[in-house]
């Protein structure tokens, strides 16, 4: 299996993740409504468990958006570049966002695991959430983020011919480039 499909696969079981959890939320999230305007009785924690939930979403569904052309780009501007120049604009960012998630985790690592040994928690009272979960998943989501823009560079930089070869082999490829 090429390290293409495998991060494709992974960042879709991700998404899928990310998905079910925002879904999940959702009752949790509509049951402390209920509870507190109904009952006067909120759900305890709710706050804690959005909050990290968020984070969690976000670098849960980071390498699929990588992956499926959906982060920010200028392509209105770099379609009009001539090939030589969109492939540089290309490397270019491609490199800045590795460089982006590489310090994610320089900076992150020491802090999930002191979470992990330390701990830690995030609360008051009568629901405590562990931090260490949403710590490691910043950076596991930051390492699948860095294996995809080293694979679209691959793809779109060292062999841009080559961006449309294997998406027809199954049917979940992700989308290839646009040149």
């Amino acid at each position: 299996m090429s390290v293409r499909k495998l991060s494709d696969q992974v960042a879709k079981f991700m998404m899928v993740m990310a998905a079910t959890w925002a879904f999940i939320l959702t009752f949790i999230i509509m049951a402390d409504i209920i509870g507190r305007g109904v009952f006067n009785d909120p759900v305890q924690g709710v706050r804690e468990i959005v909050a990290n939930s968020i984070v969690i979403i976000v670098f849960l569904q980071a390498g699929y958006a990588i992956r499926s052309r959906s982060m920010l780009s200028a392509e209105f501007l770099v379609d009009h570049f001539p090939p030589w120049a969109r492939r540089t604009a290309l490397a270019l960012g491609y490199l800045l966002g590795v460089a982006f998630f590489v310090l994610i985790i320089w900076g992150g690592w020491q802090l999930a695991i002191d979470s992990w040994v330390g701990g830690e928690f995030e609360g008051e009272g009568a629901l405590r959430v562990p931090a260490w979960p949403t710590r490691f998943m910043i950076l596991f989501g930051s390492a699948l983020a860095i294996v995809n823009y080293l694979v679209m560079a691959y793809l779109d930089v060292v062999r841009p011919g080559d961006a449309n070869s294997g998406a027809g082999e199954d049917d979940e490829a992700l989308p290839a480039p646009r040149h």
